[in-house]
């Protein structure tokens, strides 16, 4: 059997995280169901992060991180209406395939509301600041244009928030979206 390196083992810890974190959310999720997942010790998990929360914040930075670069790469050497096409598309698929990553950074935004709420604004700064990164990731493909991005951000918080819900695709609340953004049939399973 092959021993994993330390950062293929906190990257596998992660990814746990986030499955763990994205069905139970922050307050509602374990260590002890994020050792299990990934079959390792609780005090394993601690070696590698300082506590509960530190697990969170690495969580939401990958699945952060991970929409950013689904983003770059859909949008590679393309600008305007073609760069939006490919993003809307790549996200929409990747949302419809990976549907932990949707429910994750909704547990985020959850998580960031709390937080606040209890006078903790570190949840909320770490989940700005990947916000912001993500915007900007959109912003230039767009030509830079604050409106264009503000429309592709708010249909993607739409899409999102329907997803969420189970609304099938073929659900007329999907009619009003622009085509490249509709699911076409990508979510029934």
């Amino acid at each position: 059997m092959v021993r994993m390196s330390a950062e293929e083992r906190r990257e596998s810890v992660v990814r746990a995280a986030m499955k763990e974190f994205a069905r139970g959310g922050y307050h509602g999720t374990s260590t002890e169901a994020i050792a299990k997942r990934v079959g390792v010790s609780q005090p394993y998990l601690f070696r590698l992060f300082p506590g509960k929360k530190a697990m969170f914040l690495a969580a939401a930075d990958w699945c952060m991180e991970s929409t950013i670069r689904t983003f770059q790469e859909a949008s590679e050497g393309l600008h305007g209406e073609e760069a939006l096409r490919a993003m809307a598309n790549a996200y929409t698929k990747v949302i419809a395939e990976q549907p932990e990553r949707l429910m994750m950074q909704m547990q985020m935004f959850i998580a960031v509301g709390a937080a606040e709420e209890e006078g903790d604004h570190e949840f909320g700064e770490a989940v700005r600041t990947g916000w912001m990164r993500l915007w900007d990731v959109v912003h230039l493909p767009l030509g830079a244009d604050v409106k264009e991005t503000t429309t592709f951000m708010a249909y993607g918080m739409l899409i999102n928030s329907l997803v969420a819900m189970g609304f099938p695709p073929e659900h007329r609340v999907w009619e009003g979206l622009y085509p490249q953004a509709r699911l076409k049939g990508t979510l029934e399973k």
